[in-house]
Protein backbone atom coordinates (compact mmCIF):
# COMPACT_ATOMS: atom_id res chain seq x y z
CA UNK A 1 0.00 0.00 0.00
CA UNK A 2 2.91 2.36 0.68
CA UNK A 3 4.29 2.06 -2.75
CA UNK A 4 0.64 2.39 -4.71
CA UNK A 5 0.50 5.84 -2.66
CA UNK A 6 3.65 6.80 -3.38
CA UNK A 7 3.18 5.64 -7.07
CA UNK A 8 -0.45 7.84 -6.77
CA UNK A 9 1.36 11.27 -5.21
CA UNK A 10 3.79 10.75 -8.32
CA UNK A 11 0.99 10.96 -10.75
CA UNK A 12 -0.67 14.04 -8.95
CA UNK A 13 2.87 15.75 -8.80
CA UNK A 14 3.49 15.48 -12.32
CA UNK A 15 0.22 15.80 -14.07
CA UNK A 16 0.82 19.04 -12.48
CA UNK A 17 3.92 19.28 -14.16
CA UNK A 18 7.51 19.32 -13.98
CA UNK A 19 10.36 21.31 -16.05
CA UNK A 20 10.97 19.42 -18.86
CA UNK A 21 14.21 17.48 -19.21
CA UNK A 22 17.40 18.68 -21.34
CA UNK A 23 17.88 16.43 -24.54
CA UNK A 24 20.96 15.91 -26.36
CA UNK A 25 20.73 18.25 -29.62
CA UNK A 26 22.91 16.67 -32.14
CA UNK A 27 21.62 14.54 -34.73
CA UNK A 28 23.56 11.40 -34.55
CA UNK A 29 25.43 9.41 -37.38
CA UNK A 30 23.82 8.44 -40.61
CA UNK A 31 21.37 5.67 -40.20
CA UNK A 32 22.18 3.04 -42.32
CA UNK A 33 19.65 -0.23 -42.86
CA UNK A 34 20.41 -3.13 -40.41
CA UNK A 35 19.78 -6.83 -40.99
CA UNK A 36 17.10 -8.27 -37.95
CA UNK A 37 19.00 -11.06 -36.58
CA UNK A 38 17.61 -14.34 -37.81
CA UNK A 39 17.78 -16.22 -34.44
CA UNK A 40 17.82 -15.51 -30.90
CA UNK A 41 20.74 -15.40 -28.52
CA UNK A 42 21.96 -16.26 -25.33
CA UNK A 43 22.51 -12.83 -23.41
CA UNK A 44 24.96 -11.27 -21.68
CA UNK A 45 25.11 -8.36 -18.22
CA UNK A 46 27.62 -5.90 -17.03
CA UNK A 47 27.65 -2.78 -14.98
CA UNK A 48 29.04 0.14 -15.68
CA UNK A 49 28.59 3.63 -14.05
CA UNK A 50 28.04 6.85 -15.56
CA UNK A 51 29.22 10.18 -14.09
CA UNK A 52 30.97 7.87 -10.92
CA UNK A 53 32.96 10.83 -9.56
CA UNK A 54 30.49 13.39 -10.36
CA UNK A 55 27.26 14.80 -8.32
CA UNK A 56 25.02 12.41 -9.63
CA UNK A 57 27.02 9.20 -10.29
CA UNK A 58 24.62 6.47 -12.35
CA UNK A 59 24.65 3.19 -12.15
CA UNK A 60 23.76 1.10 -15.65
CA UNK A 61 22.83 -2.68 -15.77
CA UNK A 62 23.79 -3.40 -19.71
CA UNK A 63 22.34 -6.60 -20.77
CA UNK A 64 23.70 -7.34 -24.37
CA UNK A 65 23.32 -10.69 -27.09
CA UNK A 66 26.25 -13.28 -26.63
CA UNK A 67 27.24 -16.25 -28.73
CA UNK A 68 28.16 -17.89 -24.73
CA UNK A 69 25.62 -20.44 -25.04
CA UNK A 70 22.18 -21.46 -26.22
CA UNK A 71 18.84 -19.66 -25.26
CA UNK A 72 17.05 -21.56 -23.30
CA UNK A 73 13.29 -22.21 -24.58
CA UNK A 74 12.01 -20.94 -20.56
CA UNK A 75 13.93 -17.89 -21.19
CA UNK A 76 17.10 -16.51 -21.91
CA UNK A 77 20.63 -18.00 -20.74
CA UNK A 78 22.14 -15.20 -19.22
CA UNK A 79 26.30 -15.09 -18.08
CA UNK A 80 28.13 -11.94 -16.66
CA UNK A 81 30.78 -10.90 -18.59
CA UNK A 82 30.35 -13.13 -21.62
CA UNK A 83 31.87 -12.19 -24.81
CA UNK A 84 29.82 -9.70 -26.94
CA UNK A 85 28.06 -11.46 -29.94
CA UNK A 86 29.27 -10.57 -33.43
CA UNK A 87 27.88 -6.94 -34.99
CA UNK A 88 26.18 -3.91 -34.30
CA UNK A 89 23.00 -3.48 -32.08
CA UNK A 90 20.20 -0.97 -31.21
CA UNK A 91 19.56 0.45 -27.86
CA UNK A 92 17.14 0.52 -25.68
CA UNK A 93 17.34 2.62 -22.13
CA UNK A 94 14.83 0.92 -19.95
CA UNK A 95 13.79 2.87 -16.43
CA UNK A 96 12.81 1.49 -13.59
CA UNK A 97 9.30 2.44 -11.00
CA UNK A 98 9.35 4.26 -8.08
CA UNK A 99 11.01 1.45 -5.62
CA UNK A 100 12.22 -0.62 -8.31
CA UNK A 101 15.68 -2.08 -9.58
CA UNK A 102 16.81 -2.88 -13.06
CA UNK A 103 17.20 -6.71 -11.98
CA UNK A 104 13.50 -6.67 -11.01
CA UNK A 105 12.42 -6.45 -15.15
CA UNK A 106 15.03 -8.60 -16.42
CA UNK A 107 12.08 -10.81 -17.45
CA UNK A 108 11.38 -8.46 -20.14
CA UNK A 109 15.06 -7.40 -20.68
CA UNK A 110 16.33 -10.23 -20.91
CA UNK A 111 14.35 -11.54 -23.62
CA UNK A 112 14.74 -8.31 -25.90
CA UNK A 113 18.22 -8.71 -25.42
CA UNK A 114 17.72 -12.22 -26.98
CA UNK A 115 15.98 -10.59 -29.87
CA UNK A 116 18.72 -8.42 -31.00
CA UNK A 117 19.23 -5.51 -28.90
CA UNK A 118 21.83 -3.97 -25.99
CA UNK A 119 19.45 -2.83 -22.93
CA UNK A 120 20.87 -0.71 -21.10
CA UNK A 121 19.11 0.16 -17.52
CA UNK A 122 20.18 2.83 -15.09
CA UNK A 123 19.57 2.59 -10.64
CA UNK A 124 17.95 6.54 -10.60
CA UNK A 125 19.73 7.58 -7.54
CA UNK A 126 16.71 9.05 -5.36
CA UNK A 127 13.92 6.90 -6.64
CA UNK A 128 15.27 3.40 -6.80
CA UNK A 129 14.56 0.64 -4.05
CA UNK A 130 17.71 1.30 -1.97
CA UNK A 131 17.62 5.15 -2.14
CA UNK A 132 18.89 6.32 0.86
CA UNK A 133 17.38 9.93 0.30
CA UNK A 134 13.92 8.53 -1.66
CA UNK A 135 11.73 11.09 -3.12
CA UNK A 136 9.30 10.61 -5.83
CA UNK A 137 9.87 14.70 -7.34
CA UNK A 138 12.87 13.35 -8.64
CA UNK A 139 11.96 11.61 -11.63
CA UNK A 140 11.62 14.93 -13.29
CA UNK A 141 15.20 14.77 -13.35
CA UNK A 142 15.58 11.37 -14.95
CA UNK A 143 14.95 11.91 -18.61
CA UNK A 144 18.10 13.58 -18.38
CA UNK A 145 19.98 10.66 -16.64
CA UNK A 146 18.91 8.96 -19.09
CA UNK A 147 20.19 11.36 -22.10
CA UNK A 148 23.42 11.28 -19.90
CA UNK A 149 23.36 7.64 -20.68
CA UNK A 150 23.27 7.82 -24.19
CA UNK A 151 25.69 10.18 -24.54
CA UNK A 152 28.10 7.93 -22.36
CA UNK A 153 27.11 4.71 -24.27
CA UNK A 154 27.91 6.90 -27.76
CA UNK A 155 31.32 7.78 -26.33
CA UNK A 156 31.98 4.03 -25.16
CA UNK A 157 31.27 2.64 -28.60
CA UNK A 158 34.53 4.52 -29.83
CA UNK A 159 36.86 3.12 -26.59
CA UNK A 160 38.34 0.13 -28.11
CA UNK A 161 39.66 -1.31 -25.32
CA UNK A 162 35.67 -1.17 -24.38
CA UNK A 163 34.00 -4.73 -25.01
CA UNK A 164 30.82 -2.96 -26.18
CA UNK A 165 32.93 -1.02 -28.42
CA UNK A 166 32.24 -1.22 -32.16
CA UNK A 167 28.72 -3.04 -30.87
CA UNK A 168 26.33 -0.42 -30.31
CA UNK A 169 24.24 0.84 -32.86
CA UNK A 170 24.04 4.50 -31.68
CA UNK A 171 22.12 6.03 -34.19
CA UNK A 172 19.09 3.49 -33.24
CA UNK A 173 18.24 3.73 -29.80
CA UNK A 174 14.36 3.41 -28.08
CA UNK A 175 13.59 4.24 -24.51
CA UNK A 176 11.03 2.45 -22.52
CA UNK A 177 10.25 2.31 -18.94
CA UNK A 178 7.42 1.17 -16.07
CA UNK A 179 5.44 3.60 -14.58
CA UNK A 180 8.09 6.48 -13.14
CA UNK A 181 10.11 5.18 -15.58
CA UNK A 182 6.96 4.88 -18.65
CA UNK A 183 7.14 9.21 -17.41
CA UNK A 184 10.53 9.41 -17.80
CA UNK A 185 10.42 7.46 -20.86
CA UNK A 186 7.78 10.40 -22.00
CA UNK A 187 10.10 13.23 -20.73
CA UNK A 188 13.09 12.11 -23.02
CA UNK A 189 11.13 12.78 -26.28
CA UNK A 190 10.85 16.84 -25.61
CA UNK A 191 11.95 19.60 -28.39
CA UNK A 192 15.24 19.63 -29.56
CA UNK A 193 15.87 16.03 -28.97
CA UNK A 194 18.42 13.75 -31.10
CA UNK A 195 17.36 12.05 -33.57
CA UNK A 196 19.47 9.72 -31.99
CA UNK A 197 15.90 8.14 -29.77
CA UNK A 198 13.85 6.69 -32.40
CA UNK A 199 11.35 4.86 -30.84
CA UNK A 200 9.87 5.02 -27.15
CA UNK A 201 7.63 2.21 -25.03
CA UNK A 202 5.70 3.66 -22.11
CA UNK A 203 4.43 1.25 -19.65
CA UNK A 204 1.73 1.55 -17.35
CA UNK A 205 2.95 5.60 -17.46
CA UNK A 206 1.74 8.92 -19.18
CA UNK A 207 3.94 12.17 -20.03
CA UNK A 208 5.96 14.79 -18.41
CA UNK A 209 5.84 18.31 -18.67
CA UNK A 210 7.26 19.05 -22.66
CA UNK A 211 6.96 15.48 -23.64
CA UNK A 212 6.10 14.54 -27.08
CA UNK A 213 8.00 17.27 -29.44
CA UNK A 214 11.26 17.65 -31.29
CA UNK A 215 11.20 14.56 -34.21
CA UNK A 216 8.38 12.48 -34.49
CA UNK A 217 8.87 8.69 -32.93
CA UNK A 218 6.61 6.13 -33.06
CA UNK A 219 5.35 5.09 -29.67
CA UNK A 220 4.24 2.31 -28.14
CA UNK A 221 1.61 2.56 -24.90
CA UNK A 222 1.04 -0.11 -22.56
CA UNK A 223 -1.70 -0.24 -19.53
CA UNK A 224 -3.76 -1.94 -17.70
CA UNK A 225 -7.45 -1.31 -17.71
CA UNK A 226 -7.83 -2.04 -14.09
CA UNK A 227 -4.68 0.03 -13.05
CA UNK A 228 -5.46 1.64 -9.60
CA UNK A 229 -1.79 3.14 -9.33
CA UNK A 230 -1.50 5.22 -12.91
CA UNK A 231 -5.25 4.91 -14.37
CA UNK A 232 -5.06 4.24 -17.62
CA UNK A 233 -6.93 7.31 -18.55
CA UNK A 234 -3.49 9.08 -17.54
CA UNK A 235 -1.70 6.37 -20.30
CA UNK A 236 -4.89 7.41 -22.66
CA UNK A 237 -4.13 11.04 -22.19
CA UNK A 238 -0.43 10.55 -23.17
CA UNK A 239 -1.11 8.62 -26.39
CA UNK A 240 -3.63 11.62 -27.50
CA UNK A 241 -1.21 13.91 -26.86
CA UNK A 242 2.07 12.12 -28.68
CA UNK A 243 2.61 12.95 -32.27
CA UNK A 244 2.57 10.90 -35.54
CA UNK A 245 2.63 6.77 -35.18
CA UNK A 246 1.49 5.30 -31.99
CA UNK A 247 -0.20 2.11 -30.64
CA UNK A 248 -2.14 1.44 -27.52
CA UNK A 249 -2.07 -2.03 -25.78
CA UNK A 250 -4.69 -2.42 -23.24
CA UNK A 251 -5.24 -5.12 -20.67
CA UNK A 252 -8.46 -5.78 -19.68
CA UNK A 253 -9.03 -6.20 -15.79
CA UNK A 254 -5.28 -5.68 -15.07
CA UNK A 255 -4.02 -3.74 -12.55
CA UNK A 256 -0.13 -1.77 -13.01
CA UNK A 257 1.74 -4.56 -14.25
CA UNK A 258 1.28 -8.30 -12.89
CA UNK A 259 1.43 -8.90 -17.37
CA UNK A 260 5.10 -8.03 -17.12
CA UNK A 261 5.65 -11.36 -14.95
CA UNK A 262 6.44 -14.67 -17.05
CA UNK A 263 3.54 -17.14 -17.04
CA UNK A 264 0.90 -14.25 -16.40
CA UNK A 265 -2.27 -13.51 -18.67
CA UNK A 266 -0.74 -10.88 -20.70
CA UNK A 267 2.77 -11.23 -20.58
CA UNK A 268 3.51 -13.02 -24.10
CA UNK A 269 1.24 -10.48 -25.81
CA UNK A 270 3.10 -7.95 -24.40
CA UNK A 271 6.25 -9.40 -24.76
CA UNK A 272 5.52 -9.99 -28.88
CA UNK A 273 4.09 -6.79 -29.27
CA UNK A 274 6.86 -5.08 -27.65
CA UNK A 275 9.70 -7.06 -29.57
CA UNK A 276 7.89 -6.51 -32.82
CA UNK A 277 7.90 -2.73 -31.99
CA UNK A 278 11.21 -2.72 -31.77
CA UNK A 279 12.42 -4.33 -34.49
CA UNK A 280 10.00 -2.64 -36.92
CA UNK A 281 11.61 1.01 -35.23
CA UNK A 282 14.85 -0.06 -34.46
CA UNK A 283 15.68 -2.87 -37.49
CA UNK A 284 13.61 -1.15 -40.12
CA UNK A 285 11.36 -4.37 -39.90
CA UNK A 286 8.50 -4.27 -41.97
CA UNK A 287 7.08 -7.80 -41.48
CA UNK A 288 7.45 -7.29 -37.55
CA UNK A 289 5.24 -4.12 -37.42
CA UNK A 290 2.85 -6.29 -39.65
CA UNK A 291 2.98 -8.63 -37.19
CA UNK A 292 1.80 -6.36 -34.26
CA UNK A 293 -2.59 -6.98 -34.49
CA UNK A 294 -1.84 -10.48 -34.06
CA UNK A 295 1.01 -10.12 -31.39
CA UNK A 296 -1.54 -8.02 -29.42
CA UNK A 297 -4.91 -9.95 -29.91
CA UNK A 298 -5.88 -12.45 -27.29
CA UNK A 299 -9.84 -11.78 -26.69
CA UNK A 300 -10.41 -10.90 -23.02
CA UNK A 301 -6.82 -10.55 -22.38
CA UNK A 302 -5.62 -7.47 -24.57
CA UNK A 303 -6.55 -5.20 -27.51
CA UNK A 304 -4.73 -2.82 -29.17
CA UNK A 305 -5.65 0.65 -31.18
CA UNK A 306 -3.28 2.03 -33.56
CA UNK A 307 -2.64 5.74 -35.16
CA UNK A 308 -0.78 6.57 -38.14
CA UNK A 309 0.94 3.44 -38.43
CA UNK A 310 2.61 2.41 -41.65
CA UNK A 311 0.80 0.33 -44.01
Amino acid sequence: MRVQRLAAALVTALLAGCGPATAATDDGPPVTARHVPPRAYAVGVRQIVVDPGGARPLPVTVWYPTESATPASAGPVVRPGAPVAAGRFPVVIYSHGLRSLPELHAPLTTRWAAAGFVVAAPTYPRTNLRARDFTRADVRNQPADGWRLIRHLVRLDTRAADPLAGHLDVARIAAAGHSAGGFTTAGMFTSGHSARLRAGIVIAGGGLAGSFAGPVAPLLFVHGAADAIVPESVGRAAYARSLGPAAFLSLPGQGHGEYLTPGRPGFAQVLATTTDFLRWTLYDDRPALRRLPADARLPGTTSLITRALPG
